[in-house]
């Protein structure tokens, strides 16, 4: 099947096709005499792993780690766990500092009044200030103290 062709059963762009073959990320497909990609069952599959792998959150690194250790048939479970243990680990970090963040607009759209008036919160606090009217609850430190980042 040509890259189209390749694209539509994997999942995957021809674009990014394109890049994980210059990457090295999955082998370049063969090539008829006129130059044309030409892709077989085995390499779908492999670019419908990476698909996957990608669509969880895994770097293009541990992708490749992933793959590595898919076609080794001797590898233990052991290892695969690992690496998902571990980006369990990196996504709840990202969850939490997501949640920070949410709490800590949270608390400055609360400090915003919305009206008229040009003094913001929301506005002082990016800009790393504070002007004498805000309330002390937007300050930076406060903020952190709210998100739980004290």
């Amino acid at each position: 099947m040509n890259i189209g062709e390749a694209s539509e059963a994997s999942g995957v762009s021809s674009k990014m096709i394109r890049y994980y073959e210059e990457i090295g990320l999955v082998r370049p497909a063969h090539r008829t005499a006129s130059n044309y990609r030409v892709y077989g069952e085995d390499e779908v599959h492999r670019l419908r792993f990476v698909r996957r792998a990608r669509s969880l959150g895994f770097s293009l690194e541990e992708t490749e780690q992933l793959l590595t250790l898919w076609a080794d048939k001797a590898r233990t479970s052991a290892e695969v766990k690992k690496l998902a243990l571990d980006h369990i680990a990196e996504l709840e970090e990202k969850i939490a500092g997501l949640q920070a963040m949410v709490g800590t607009l949270r608390q400055l759209a609360d400090c915003c009044h919305g009206d008229e008036r040009p003094n913001c919160p929301i506005l002082a606090d990016l800009s790393g200030g504070k002007t004498a009217r805000e309330p002390e609850a937007s300050s930076p430190r406060a903020l952190r103290r709210v998100a739980g980042r004290a």
